[in-house]
Order: structure tokens, then C-alpha cells, then sequence
């Protein structure tokens, strides 16, 4: 049970404003930022050069939400490790280490489950329970930085849940992320993903940030898209449309759109003919993306040569297309399906 905000979720500012409050000095508040944001320590003890004081002040208010690590499982082949986090109030969530040659990736969860419902994603299963903190959201980043000790240099918000039904919280994350007083990570090397609701990727357009927007779109058409998608009955194609126009007008950053392959489903030379005419003139790249199977649902991953043809038709119509690298085929990558395992009492957590 949460009953207190999250202290790591303060931005540099709020923190000093509590440090004023409480009477200290104003260099307290970057020592505690630091020890929550490079040192990322998971007990206020930790603290050694903060007053008891003043941590005992603030731990009247806040509680330190820290991830704990209960699963991680490493691919053989490339390397990709996925991360089974435990959150503060048992809840399970889960995120993805990924080492390419510029360095290394990080897929993150915004919420505990998801409420959006997507036919082909193990995520929505069992809907959503709560949303994460910004605070939690950061913390997966750094734990997976100090479990694989490494730098992460890219950061994709394209794991369990859908940012923008937990808008501030996202705004909050990336604010901090790229804060140069925390990471300073550049918002270039940041993306998140939605399934197209349309208000807040005008909201988020009008506050003109560097990062990358990602559409999951998935099918040409509404009808299609409906079948796939719940979120297709109140976000029409045209509106979601309407909406990246302006993102691309406000911030001159491209925006992506994400198409699940499946096969029999949305694969066929007519699907990639609409979708070649959906996005005719836009300044933007399609991401085809083999689907995942997932046990629960009966999807298929459509054929080498379907998608080769599927792309070269794209490409006919001078369409910007590429095809995602499969990461982690080994250890259930695919968004959701870890945490499932381990709600079913299926996944060992004993060992990693």
C-alpha cells in the first residue's frame, strides 16, 4: 500500500524548496538529489552526509520507492537482458536491457498492467493496476545501469502501459531524465509510445521537447484497427493523424509508426498499399515489427517472405520503413509475458 509520495520523484527545484522549508541549508538538497539520482541509494541511512535531522523530516513525508530486482534472464545470443522488478507495494513490473553497437538501450514500463487492451499484447492482461511514479520510472533506468554497469544512452518508454494515460507522471520522467543535474540524458535519444491518444500528443507537441513519438498503429484502416485495438473506437486514424502533424509542425522531430505484423491479419499487399497511402508526403518512418507470440492470444508471426514483400512495397512507394531487430527471442521479451509467468506462479524467481 502507497500512503506517501515518492522523495526520488522530487524535481531538483521541489527538493530544494523542501530543504527551505525544513531550515537547511541549500546545498542539502543537492547532496540528497545526488545520492537519489547518481548514487541512487535505496535507504535515506545511506545519506552519510545529510544531517539525521533533516532525513528524519523527510521521511515524515516521502517514502523511497526502490525497484528490487527479483528476476533477470539474459539472452544467449545477443546479450539482451530483461528485469523482473518488484515495486514497494509487491506489484511486479518489467523492463529491457539492450547493448547495440552505439551503446546500450533501455525499454521501460510507465504503469503496473494496462488498461488499453491491445488483442496481440500480453500486457493488458488483467488490465491495469496502478500507475508508476516518475520516480519509478527513473529508478528502473538506474538499477539496470547499476545491475549490467553500464552507461544507458537511449531510452524507449514502450513497455507495460500507455504513457499517456499516466501523462504527468511521463512528463515528470523525462524532465528529470534529461535534468542535468540527474543523467542528462538527451531527450534525441528518447521515445515514447501511444496507442494515439490524441489530446495529449497535442499536449505533448506544444511543449516542443527533442524526443521521438512513436504511433502504434498497426493497422491502415479504422475497421482493422478496431479489431486489434479498444482505443481505435475513441481515437479515429484521421484524428491521430491530425495530431502527429501538429507534433511534427511544433517540434520538426519525424514521428514513427509502429506495425505489428501478424500474419493473415494485417500483412497483406493491400494493408501495406492503404498504409503506403495513409502516410503519402508525411516526414515520417514506419517500424515493421514481427509480432511476438504470446500463449494467451493467437496471433502468428507472419513469414520471412511476406514481410520482405510487405517492406519492398512500402519502399515502392518511397516510404521510409525498416524492420525492428528481434531482441531477447529467447528469454519471453516480448512485453508482458515475464510478468504474467510470474503472477501465474509460473516464472523462478529463485534463480537468475
Amino acid at each position: 500500500m502507497i500512503s506517501k509520495p515518492d522523495l526520488r520523484s522530487l524535481s531538483f527545484e521541489e527538493l530544494k524548496r523542501e530543504t527551505e522549508e525544513a531550515g537547511e541549508k541549500s546545498f542539502r538538497a543537492t547532496q540528497v538529489y545526488e545520492w537519489l539520482h547518481k548514487k541512487n541509494v535505496a535507504d535515506l541511512n545511506e545519506m552519510s552526509n545529510v544531517p539525521a535531522a533533516f532525513k528524519e523530516k523527510l521521511l515524515l513525508k516521502y517514502d523511497l520507492y526502490s525497484m528490487v530486482p527479483i528476476k533477470v534472464l539474459e539472452d544467449s545470443e545477443d546479450g539482451t537482458k530483461k528485469f523482473l522488478f518488484k515495486t514497494i507495494d509487491g506489484n511486479a513490473i518489467e523492463s529491457v536491457l539492450m547493448k547495440y553497437e552505439h551503446g546500450y538501450s533501455a525499454c521501460i514500463s510507465s504503469q503496473v498492467g494496462c488498461k488499453m487492451g491491445c488483442a496481440f499484447c500480453a500486457s493488458g492482461i488483467g488490465g491495469k493496476v496502478r500507475d508508476l511514479t516518475s520516480g519509478e520510472m527513473l529508478e528502473q533506468i538506474y538499477e539496470m545501469q547499476k545491475a549490467a554497469d553500464v552507461r544507458i544512452s537511449n531510452i524507449v518508454v514502450m513497455g507495460t502501459g500507455e504513457p499517456f494515460d499516466n501523462f504527468d507522471n511521463f512528463i515528470r520522467f523525462y524532465e528529470m531524465i534529461t535534468d542535468k543535474d540527474g543523467l542528462n540524458i538527451s531527450g534525441r535519444n528518447i521515445t515514447v509510445s501511444t496507442c494515439g491518444i490524441v489530446d495529449k500528443i497535442r499536449e505533448l507537441a506544444d511543449k516542443e521537447y527533442a524526443l521521438t513519438l512513436a504511433i502504434s498503429l498497426h493497422a491502415p484502416n479504422d475497421d482493422l484497427r478496431k479489431t486489434l485495438m479498444p482505443s481505435a473506437n475513441r481515437y479515429k486514424i484521421k484524428d491521430i493523424m491530425e495530431a502527429c502533424d501538429y507534433f511534427f509542425e511544433k517540434t520538426g522531430r519525424r514521428v514513427t509508426f509502429e506495425y505489428s505484423l501478424m500474419s493473415g491479419v494485417n500483412d497483406s499487399a493491400e494493408c501495406a498499399r492503404e498504409l503506403s497511402e495513409l502516410v503519402k508526403g508525411k516526414n515520417c518512418h514506419i517500424n515493421l515489427i514481427p509480432v511476438n507470440p504470446v500463449k494467451e492470444r493467437d496471433f502468428k508471426r507472419s513469414g520471412n517472405d511476406r514481410i520482405a514483400d510487405f517492406k519492398k512495397l512500402l519502399e515502392k512507394n518511397r516510404i521510409n520503413v525498416t524492420i525492428r531487430r528481434g531482441m531477447g527471442k529467447n528469454i519471453d521479451a516480448a512485453c508482458g509475458q515475464l510478468r504474467r509467468s510470474y503472477m501465474n506462479g509460473e516464472a523462478d524467481i529463485g534463480q537468475n
